[in-house]
């Protein structure tokens, strides 16, 4: 039987009611947050209103996973110098 990562990872946040164990990618894909559909200063105004913070589901994940999530989400944002692209 083949389980995807975000089965196991949804799997995980029903169980337990958190991410803990998820990497920063998966955290995203499981929040629908792709990081290059905004640029650098969306994300960090993002992570700078708690109403934004909550509109996404970050306001559920650990102070460690918030903090591993934006630097990713900074790291690929359309404007940095590793993008993501949208859909992947």
């Amino acid at each position: 039987m083949n389980i995807s990562k975000t089965a196991i990872l949804f799997i995980t946040y029903l169980l337990c009611g958190t991410f803990a164990y998820a990497s920063p990618v998966l955290i995203a894909k499981e929040l629908h947050l792709v990081a290059g559909k905004k640029a650098i200063i969306q994300w960090e105004r993002v992570f700078k209103s708690e109403r934004k913070m909550k509109k996404y589901g970050i306001d559920k994940l650990s102070k460690t996973q918030q903090i591993q999530l934006k630097k990713y989400l900074l790291d690929h944002a359309a404007d940095s110098d590793h993008p993501t692209v949208a859909g992947m």
